[in-house]
């Protein structure tokens, strides 16, 4: 493919408003290129909106079906790099992704709630990334835990998960020679939902299903509808919550780095896939097995990583969740 140059390229959102106040919301899909079930999902709402059989009554709701032009016009996950990393604005724009943030952090900036919209490349369930409890410390100071939550659990799910960046925060710990190098390095945790939660908002990532699941986007457009719904800005009956005895929630723990490209697993994991202590995860390149420390289930496993990248990541059950 004809590689698109960026000049050639715009950022776009649209914006419906209703007679009364209300919540702002934002939604958000192709934040990766290849993720396009959140595209097709905002595309049918707003056909309905644009139609008249849906009418936004009170509050806002802006959509960007494809935040990342150019790594939706390749197809791809990124255009120059992750924009989903190190997600602020920046007075000296480096790539495109560079650019896309400085147009669209303020923009959320301007909105209370983000709803925003992925796929996976893996066959498995959807599931809802969920931010910190509330708290004032310094990595992700946060004071809406209850209704993120209380949001997450009306999106049309049952499997939860918390812990992004204070558990990629360890690893980043970990991994550094240079402890003054931290907070430079932390940023590259920060993404579109912690961005918004650094703004005084709060946010959910939903992962809607597998890339070419057919029902990714309809997983996705239940979720935007529960949401206007949920928050008031349209006149629908208010979503039910996920009952508590279906909700699985997982608290990432721990994230595991390959030392070595040689590095391999030891089978084909799946994020979810469960593991008890000592269960091999996968063999060293001098040859040591690597085994789980704890039972959860793995999440993210990463064939393709390098040397000295994220491997795969170990959860615990979060019981509490289910009763917040």
């Amino acid at each position: 493919m004809t590689q698109p140059s960026p000049r050639d390229l715009q950022f776009k959102s649209i914006n419906y408003t209703g007679l009364d106040k209300g919540a702002r919301l934002i939604v958000t899909g192709a934040v990766h290129g290849n993720e396009t079930c959140g595209t097709r999902a905002i595309e049918r709402v707003m056909a309905q909106i644009d139609s008249g059989e849906l009418v936004i009554a009170r509050g806002s709701v802006t959509f960007v079906p494809v935040t990342n032009p150019l790594a939706y016009r390749l197809e791809q996950r990124s255009g120059q790099r992750n924009l989903n990393r190190n997600l602020f604005p920046n007075d000296d724009p480096q790539d495109f992704e560079d650019r896309i943030a400085n147009w669209l952090c303020p923009l959320l900036a301007r909105h209370d709630v983000l709803l925003d919209l992925h796929s996976f490349n893996a066959d498995s369930e959807p599931f809802v990334m969920v931010g910190p409890p509330n708290n004032d410390g310094p990595l992700q100071p946060f004071a809406h835990a209850d209704q993120e939550r209380a949001l997450a659990k009306r999106l049309g799910v049952r499997r939860f998960v918390d812990g992004w960046l204070a558990t990629y925060g360890a690893g980043v710990q970990r991994r550094l020679s240079d402890a003054s190098q931290l907070q430079t390095v932390l940023r590259y945790g920060v993404g579109t939902t912690e961005f918004m939660r650094s703004t005084g908002g709060y946010a959910l990532t939903l992962e809607c299903g597998q890339h070419r699941d057919p029902q990714a986007p309809a997983v996705g457009y239940r979720a935007i509808i529960n949401t206007l719904a949920h928050l008031g800005l349209i006149d629908a009956p208010a979503p039910a919550a996920v009952a508590a005895a279906d909700i699985e929630a997982l608290s990432m723990v721990v994230v595991h780095d390959k030392l070595d490209k040689a590095d391999s697993f030891a089978r084909t994991w799946r994020s979810f896939d469960e593991v008890r202590v000592g269960t091999v995860i996968g063999t060293r390149a001098d040859g040591t097995s690597v085994r789980s420390e704890l039972d959860g289930r793995i999440l993210f496993p990463d064939v393709n990583a390098g040397a000295n990248q994220e491997w795969y990541y170990l959860t615990t059950a979060n019981p509490a969740f289910a009763k917040d």
